[in-house]
């Protein structure tokens, strides 16, 4: 199957790039609408264990983030109550929605490119333009996954040895300091010997060469040259005013319609791109299945 994932690293990084940076500029419901669809769609995708659990945490994240604002900030014309004579508004309450809005997309979108985006991916789309930075991401997100793993074994061997004590908080916390210790000790040590074997190796010393698998289609051209014409329409849209929202002190829209389509329509296509791909691959899967 040819799903979203498969495509070149360097489209899904531009698309990636131009669809998570127009919610966190431009604050607009018409815009977060279909970046929140799109998102928790592709999530849904490409995600396959501790959904339900994904969702939970961004729910629980998203009603004190909304919140916030409505409690610091008290302009706004519609007063909903008032709590010790401070009036809890109807537009500041829209306003922190909204914002939590844009930070649970933008975590929904770097979730999935965290896991679209493998580390072999990384090092292809950095590694043309600065070698350096994509030896240390790539070195970084493996160190995460073994990190964690490590931890878990030290845990383990204090347990096996009776040093692990969860009879209260305070036995709980000296013995996760002591695994955390432990494991940031190794960590350190390991990364001296990553530098000395690659210096002993004469890493960086020569012209550097590199071998990828990934090359450039036909379906890679079309997503790259899509996601850059639909950006560049959404952005122009957007700043002839379309798609803008005014929130104090009362909220209101923008009458400005053209520029506003201009805005929007590029923006839901461009959100919808993966799902598509996704959809219509899952289709002529099960269409082919059906003929067995």
């Amino acid at each position: 199957m040819k799903t979203f994932e498969s495509y070149n690293p360097v489209a899904i990084a531009v698309y990636f790039l131009s669809v998570a940076l127009i919610p966190m500029f431009f604050m607009s419901p018409l815009i977060l609408a279909p970046s929140v669809i799109g998102a928790v769609t592709l999530f849904s995708f490409t995600v396959k264990r501790n959904r339900a659990k994904t969702h939970l945490i961004m729910l629980l994240l998203l009603i004190p983030v909304s919140l916030i604002n409505p409690f610091y900030s008290h302009r706004g014309e519609t007063v909903l109550f008032l709590i010790n004579d401070t009036p809890f508004t109807l537009e500041a309450l829209i306003y922190g929605t909204l914002s939590a809005l844009t930070v649970i997309t933008t975590l929904y979108w770097f979730r999935s490119f965290s896991v679209i985006m493998t580390e072999d991916k990384l090092l292809y789309v950095f590694g043309r333009f600065s070698p350096r930075l994509a030896l240390t991401l790539s070195m970084a997100l493996r160190y995460v996954a073994l990190f964690t793993q490590r931890m878990r074994q030290v845990e383990a061997a204090q347990k096996a040895n009776g040093n692990y004590k969860s009879d209260g908080i305070i036995d709980s916390l000296r013995s996760g300091a002591r695994v955390f210790n432990v494991t940031v000790t190794w960590a350190l040590e390991n990364g001296i010997i990553t530098a000395a074997s690659m210096q002993a190796r004469a890493y960086g010393t020569g012209k550097r060469t590199s071998f990828s698998l990934f090359r450039f289609h036909t379906r890679d051209v079309i997503l790259l040259t899509s996601t850059l014409a639909l950006l560049s329409v959404t952005v122009a849209g957007l700043a002839l005013g379309g798609a803008e929202f005014t929130y104090y002190p009362r909220f209101t829209a923008s009458n400005r319609l053209i520029p506003t389509l201009l805005a929007v329509i590029p923006y839901i296509i461009l959100s919808l791109i993966p799902s598509i791909i996704e959809i219509e691959e899952r289709l002529k899967w099960n269409y082919f299945l059906s003929e067995i």
